[in-house]
């Protein structure tokens, strides 16, 4: 595994959350560093307790105080009802607009692509992880198959079946 040295993530609860109960935290290792604001961590921890010490993590960087939010996010985070975490990583996307932004939330997604940050969420990394080198393509399907019953990741599955028949489309896998 090699860690790009140039990328960072700025991670909403969801991905951890739903890569904890996968068993695959370890796809997010190769991220230089994955910058947690303070409300992301009380939520990861209530929902996941031990997850944020998985040795896959050891680029995780939790920031101790609320990072500063522009005017403008606030009020786009109002305008979408997003919670307090969601807000926060925002707000660190604000200070690292080079990272990948981490997030299930469909409002927060909506948010980060308006300000023109990368988003990925828990489906997405896994794919990436198949274009890193990380794990195989028919892995990654597997894991994604089994997102109804190993994850609490809310996904319709007519979204699912379009994603997986994309995807096995993508690898040569049809």
């Amino acid at each position: 595994m090699t860690t790009d040295p140039s990328l960072a993530a700025v991670c909403d609860a969801g991905p951890l959350i739903h890569l904890d109960e996968l068993d695959s935290l370890d796809l997010l290792a190769d991220f230089r560093e994955i910058l947690l604001p303070p409300a992301v961590r009380e939520e990861v921890e209530h929902h996941r307790p031990g997850c944020l010490a998985c040795p896959a993590l050891s680029g995780l960087v939790v920031a101790t105080e609320r990072p500063p939010i522009s005017p403008a996010l606030v009020a786009l985070c109002r305008s979408f009802a997003l919670a307090r975490g969601e807000a926060e990583a925002l707000g660190l996307m604000e200070a690292n607009p080079n990272a990948l932004f981490l997030t299930d939330d469909a409002a927060a997604r909506i948010v980060a692509v308006q300000a023109s940050y990368r988003v990925y969420g828990t489906i997405g990394v896994a794919l990436r992880s198949v274009r890193k080198g990380r794990r195989s393509a028919r892995e990654v399907l597997r894991l994604i198959e089994s997102i109804p019953t190993r994850s609490t990741l809310h996904i319709r599955p007519s979204l699912l079946g379009e994603i997986l028949s994309k995807t096995k489309h993508e690898f040569g896998l049809s």
